[in-house]
């Protein structure tokens, strides 16, 4: 192979996928409960997707930034208007990046708000915000800061609880980021109280509040932004994975226009493929949220998957997360990489958060039809594995 060995793959490609269903080389069909990692928010092969980069494909693809670009301001635009209040937005292509300009912009706003410069970004244990050298810095967990990378940027602390965060801020802090969900953490929703009190404290002290959404945004939680289930309002918020319906893009919104021209850029970010597919999505989604289909699938979803807490009491301890974005914690001594293997092997879908949780992060869209038959397949696994 000429690829860098970067992944530890499993041995199946895949050819082609309609809904939450894809199919491998073989023509073998697998129910897909991943989504790329929360990135088929609509599944495979949507109509208005294909519709959206076919129509895009026969007029440009991309230009530069230097140049206005109509949908990449159209997009702006609307994801202002689903969070519901003033943004400004940065286009890019990734998580990471859009977490590394949440961090940038952070730091301009520490140098140039107060008196006394500021420039540390304070995070919470368990998280993670991406694999470039800032963005690792900003992960809370210590296997993420191997050796062999350093030395690291200086100006990051993450501490355990939202309440050593606050205890902890102090004359350098400039920023708090949290997932208000934590993806690669265990699907562990933050608690609703403590995160108001953190808002409200930053918000005293005139710092700023990062919500990194990359992966719990775009209705993953059943909301646009999760922070409307939290009753908070960031000043910073970044998105990702579910925002382009499957083509790379990115996001950093903000409350306040702080960048100048010359801080921040990006040769492919906001290009018009991507803002274009983007408007399609959200127009999709949003319409799956206001007929109140979205809800109805998530309902029918936890409904499951409580059923398999039910009936595996001897694999699982509990149901995790919000909306779409969930996890089953396993008990003490379970082989999780065995049971995402057998899922693999009945042909569904299914991931890992953390050293303990089988994740899930299927399309929004998922049918009925293709709900019943992966957890049927699912629980063959299950019960493979309990034999």
């Amino acid at each position: 192979m000429y690829l860098m060995d970067t992944y530890a793959r499993f041995d199946v490609g895949f050819e082609r996928g309609e809904g939450a269903t894809i199919f491998d080389e073989d023509g073998n069909d697998y129910v897909d409960f991943a989504s790329g990692i929360g990135v088929n928010a609509l599944g495979y092969a949507h109509k208005k997707i294909v519709r959206a980069i076919t129509k895009q494909a026969k007029n440009l693809l991309h230009t530069s930034n230097i140049y206005h670009i109509k949908p990449q301001e159209r997009l702006a635009k609307e994801i202002s208007k689903q969070i519901g209040y003033k943004t400004y937005t940065f286009f890019c292509n990734s998580g990471a990046e859009a977490n590394e300009c949440a961090i940038k912009l952070a730091r301009k706003y520490g140098a140039t708000h107060f008196k006394e410069k500021k420039f540390e970004i304070i995070s919470l244990g368990n998280s993670f915000h991406g694999r470039t050298l800032a963005t690792l810095q900003a992960t809370g967990q210590d296997k993420f800061h191997p050796e062999i990378f350093a030395p690291y940027m200086e100006g990051f602390k993450f501490y355990s609880t939202i309440e050593d965060v606050i205890k902890n801020i102090n004359d350098n802090t400039v920023a708090v980021m949290i997932e208000l969900v934590q993806g690669e953490g265990g699907i562990k929703a933050l608690d609703k109280d403590e995160v108001k009190r953190l808002a409200k404290e930053l918000k005293k002290r005139e710092l700023l509040l990062i919500t990194d959404e990359v992966q719990c945004g775009v209705y993953r939680t059943g909301e646009f932004i999760t922070s409307k289930l939290y009753d908070i309002k960031p000043d910073v918020i970044t998105f990702a994975k579910g925002l382009g319906g499957g083509v790379g893009i990115g996001a950093c919104v903000s409350k306040k226009s702080i960048f100048t021209p010359g801080d921040h850029g990006s040769t492919f970010g906001g290009n018009f493929l991507a803002t274009s597919v983007g408007l399609a999505t959200l127009k999709e989604l949003k319409a799956l949220k206001k007929d109140g289909e979205m809800d109805k699938i998530s309902a029918e979803f936890n409904e499951y998957l409580d059923e398999v807490v039910k009936k595996n009491g001897k694999i699982f301890e509990q149901k995790q997360g919000l909306g779409m974005m969930l996890g089953l914690e396993l008990k003490d001594g379970i082989d999780l990489a065995k049971i995402i293997s057998l899922a693999l092997k009945n042909r569904v879908l299914v991931l890992r958060s953390g050293v303990k949780t089988l994740r899930f992060l299927p399309p929004l869209n998922i049918s009925k039809k293709e709900m019943k038959e992966g957890f049927a397949r699912l629980q063959k696994a299950l019960d493979e594995y309990q034999a």
